[in-house]
C-alpha cells in the first residue's frame, strides 16, 4: 500500500471525525502503521500502545495467561486488547467499556475489534459501569482520556475503592494517567497514599514515552 510506505516519511491522514464524546476523531498512517488520535494526543496503537504494553509486561505475561477476565475501561481503538490477543496470546474473556458509540463503529472499522471473539464491547459510562457490575476480575485496565484531560472521578477515592474491591485475590489494576504539571504529581501522589496498603501493594511507573505515568496496583489479600 503506497500510503503505508509514503508513512515512513511523512504521516497521513486518511479520516477524520468530528464525534459528540471524543471531539475530533483522526486515523493516520505513521511509519508504517494505522494509529488513531484526537486533537492533541494519541488514542490508540502508537506511543499508546507502547505505553501499555509496557504496564503488562511489567504485571508479566505468563501471569497474564493464567487470568480468566479482564476489564478494559475505555477502549478507544482498542490497541491494548490487540496487544493481549495478538501478542500475548491470551485466551481468557475481556470486557470493554467505551462511552463514545463512534469510537467503537471507528475501531470496528479500522482496527477490526469486532473479529475477537472473546471480547465484549459494553457502550456505558465507566463510572456507571463500574458502579453496577456484579462481576470481578484479573485485572482492570483503566485508560480514560478526553483529548489530553482526564476526567476527575477516575482520582476520587470511592472510585478507586470500589476499581480494588472489583479484583479477584491477586488481580491488578493497570491506571495509565498522564502528566502534564506539577498538580498532576500532586493527583498520582495523592492516589496512591490512599490505596490500602494492608490489602494491595502499588507502584507507579514514571514517564513512560514523556508524559505517562502508570499505577499499578496488586491485591494481596
Amino acid at each position: 500500500m503506497i500510503q503505508k510506505l509514503f508513512s515512513y516519511i511523512i504521516p497521513i491522514k486518511i479520516f477524520k471525525k468530528k464525534s459528540e464524546r471524543s471531539k475530533i476523531i483522526e486515523i493516520t498512517w505513521a511509519n508504517g502503521e494505522l494509529v488513531l488520535d484526537s486533537e492533541n494526543t494519541n488514542y490508540s496503537y502508537g506511543s499508546l500502545q507502547r505505553i501499555l504494553r509496557y504496564g503488562l509486561r511489567n504485571i508479566g505475561y505468563d501471569t497474564i495467561l493464567k487470568m480468566d477476565h479482564i476489564l478494559l475501561l475505555g477502549v478507544a481503538g482498542g490497541s491494548v486488547i490487540k496487544t493481549l490477543v495478538d501478542e500475548i496470546e491470551y485466551k481468557g474473556k475481556i470486557t470493554g467499556v467505551e462511552i463514545d458509540p463512534d469510537m467503537i463503529q471507528i475501531a470496528n472499522q479500522y482496527f477490526n475489534l469486532d473479529q475477537i471473539k472473546q471480547l465484549e464491547i459494553i457502550i456505558d459510562d465507566a463510572f456507571e459501569f463500574v458502579l453496577k457490575t456484579k462481576n470481578k476480575y484479573d485485572l482492570i485496565i483503566i485508560d480514560i482520556f478526553e483529548d489530553i484531560k482526564m476526567p476527575n472521578f477516575l482520582f476520587e477515592s470511592f472510585f478507586s475503592e470500589r476499581i480494588c474491591f472489583l479484583l479477584e485475590k491477586n488481580g491488578f489494576v493497570l491506571f495509565n494517567t498522564m502528566i502534564l504539571d506539577e498538580a498532576h504529581n500532586v493527583r498520582n501522589q495523592k492516589y496512591i497514599s490512599e490505596i490500602n496498603a494492608e490489602l494491595f501493594t502499588s507502584k507507579m511507573l514514571p514517564r513512560v514515552e514523556v508524559h505517562n505515568e502508570l499505577i499499578i496496583i496488586e491485591k494481596v489479600a
